[in-house]
């Protein structure tokens, strides 16, 4: 009797065990549940802030580095539309002529434009940007000038120039515009900063590490600024981008994963404020298909995971853009 007694016991304490972990289980898949279901909410059904709470139609100038093509091109454009004046800074005279010339013939906007490479971080540029950006009301920043390796490349192997212009453009010219324009928008205890990020900087991407530590940088610094800002009344964003069709990406053709700059772009200003798929204060994933991935690197799987796929895909690009490179060499020499 004595060890059916303590058998009832065990089998008791054994019910009792896997009920707990049971409840535990279905309490941790209903969390998981409801986190991808306020990312579904998040991107499709959900508004951000209106761009007129920062000027939109009143006065306010929108900043835009990197302004001449791709999606910084696409934000001029789209914040033009919404009223807002805008300041183009890239590198080319012409083109920023031109697209200037053009925002005010199609959005009756005001446009001012200053070309500078932000590859040789000039001092005399940025006090020149500071002075033209001193005589208006800057009430939007859109970080967005950036550039990457040219092709994947072990790091000792980078080439001294373009990690100094990798860490020049990506980083520290978005600290340096921030510098000049955060004082004004205190002043006004109003104003948006959206960083441009990337995947890079969430997963460490092998091969593209002096990127991927560029933009890792950019998220770890829009948190820490977004939190000192937000009492002042100023919004830091940093967007989490995957692919998007431009010349940086080298990618000419969209996929349900890979828009065109102009569906990207909306969606950055359509949902500000809004997480999507971003776990990380003061960052939004708002394109759907980029939060969805941006969720299930979060959530599916570890970090180690997501890093050896990235190790992986870098190793196949590397060697087709080597193989590349080598046909075009010989076809050059064969000339």
């Amino acid at each position: 009797m004595e060890h059916i007694t303590q058998f009832v016991q065990k089998s008791d304490s054994n019910a009792t065990a896997v009920a707990i972990f049971g409840v535990i289980g279905v309490a941790a898949i209903a969390l998981k549940t409801l986190s991808f279901l306020k990312v579904l909410a998040d991107v499709f059904l959900r508004s951000g802030i209106n761009v007129k709470k920062y000027g939109a139609g009143r006065g306010g100038w929108a900043v835009i580095t990197g302004a001449t093509d791709g999606i910084g091109k696409e934000f001029a454009f789209q914040l033009a539309s919404k009223k807002l004046n805008i300041v183009l800074v890239s590198r080319t005279e012409s083109k920023l002529r031109a697209i200037a010339e053009e925002l005010e013939q199609k959005y009756s906007v005001e446009t001012k434009h200053y070309a500078m490479d932000f590859t040789k971080g000039s001092e005399a540029d940025y006090k020149a940007l500071e002075q033209l950006l001193s005589s208006i009301e800057v009430t939007v920043l859109v970080n967005n000038v950036g550039t990457n390796h040219e092709i994947p490349t072990p790091f000792e192997q980078e080439t001294d120039k373009i990690i100094h212009d990798i860490i020049e453009v990506n980083v520290k010219a978005a600290m340096k515009l921030t510098k000049i324009v955060v004082p004004q928008m205190v002043a006004r205890k109003n104003g948006l900063i959206i960083n441009l990020g990337s995947f890079a900087g969430l997963v460490p991407t092998p091969f593209l590490s002096v990127y991927s530590g560029s933009k890792a940088f950019l998220s770890s610094w829009s948190q820490a600024i977004g939190a000192e800002l937000a009492p002042k009344g100023i919004h830091v964003q940093n967007v989490n981008t995957y692919f998007v069709v431009s010349t940086m990406s080298k990618i000419r053709r969209a996929s349900m994963l890979i828009p065109m700059p102009k569906p990207y772009v909306k969606s950055v200003l359509g949902h500000l404020g809004i997480s999507g798929g971003a776990s990380t204060p003061f960052t939004s994933t708002p394109f759907y298909s980029h939060a969805i991935a941006n969720w299930l690197i979060d959530n599916v799987l570890n970090r180690a995971f997501w890093v050896k796929q990235n190790y992986n895909i870098q190793v196949d690009i590397r060697k087709r853009a080597l193989k590349k490179r080598e046909r075009e060499a010989a076809a050059a020499k064969s000339q």
